[in-house]
């Protein structure tokens, strides 16, 4: 039985997104077109976004006109899922410090930051990492970049393979950590205790008797981080290439039929 809160929806259904390449371009604003898409989306089925970044940057992205981005749909994952809301209220949430614990945070970050200090890439910013309550988010050339520095930095990532290098010495050396590494967007990566990934959020939704759990994402492939949740046998996962590319599924799957 599908929860009383969603009656109203004529197919009890729920799709999930990722933010960035899935709903808007990385961190923009989602398009005039995709907001009113998942307005007509949300009279259908039930809708709810799962980002790896905190709740401040994707309500920027998905907030329109002003509107609360929490209430905009009706789940809201932030960081994984760590940070999580329904119809608008709080669910229980979880933090990445006090599972780890200071003793062995401290010698993670100071490793990353001299690992990055001997890095040669062309430019560098700041804010090389960034703590959130769910994970750790580490970014080689710093996030404090312009849109065009990161599009630098990911075409140079992917000729040269930085970030996934970075994450195989990170895999090596705190191995005992058990934590996992997720490549995301353009400039960074998520690092979190492992189950701590995307499919995290699932533990809101699973015993609310929905016939089916649709994933969006476009960082679906091993690595990415979105692979989990969209190879989780809970979810059917669409692998996207844009927010049109999105925009286009929704139409054939849900809004044309």
């Amino acid at each position: 039985m599908v929860s009383a809160d969603f009656a109203d929806r004529t197919c009890k259904k729920l799709v999930l997104f990722d933010v960035d390449d899935t709903l808007t371009l990385p961190r923009q604003p989602a398009s005039p077109e995709m907001f009113q898409v998942l307005k007509d989306l949300r009279k259908k089925v039930v809708i709810g976004f799962v980002g790896g970044s905190d709740l401040v940057k994707i309500s920027e992205q998905l907030s329109d006109n002003g509107s609360n981005a929490v209430e905009d749909f009706d789940y809201a994952f932030a960081e994984n899922g760590l940070i999580a809301y329904k119809m608008g209220k709080p669910l229980a949430s979880q933090s990445f410090i006090k599972h780890l614990g200071e003793d062995r945070y401290k010698p993670l970050v100071n490793f990353i930051l001299h690992y990055i200090a001997d890095m040669d890439i062309p430019i560098k910013r700041g804010t090389f990492v960034e703590f959130r309550n769910g994970m750790i988010n580490v970014s080689p050339m710093g996030r404090n970049a312009t849109i065009q520095e990161r599009n630098e930095f990911e075409a140079y990532d992917k000729k040269h393979g930085l970030r996934a290098a970075f994450v195989k010495v990170l895999q090596e050396k705190f191995a005992d950590y058990d934590l996992t590494f997720s490549i995301g967007g353009k400039i960074s990566f998520d690092v979190f205790p492992r189950g701590w990934d995307k499919t995290y959020a699932l533990r809101h939704v699973e015993d609310q008797g929905f016939e089916e759990v649709h994933f969006f994402g476009d960082k679906t492939y091993k690595g990415g981080n979105d692979y989990e949740i969209f190879t989780d046998p809970r979810t059917i996962g669409h692998s996207v290439s844009s927010p049109n590319d999105t925009i286009r599924i929704l139409k054939e799957l849900f809004l044309e039929t």
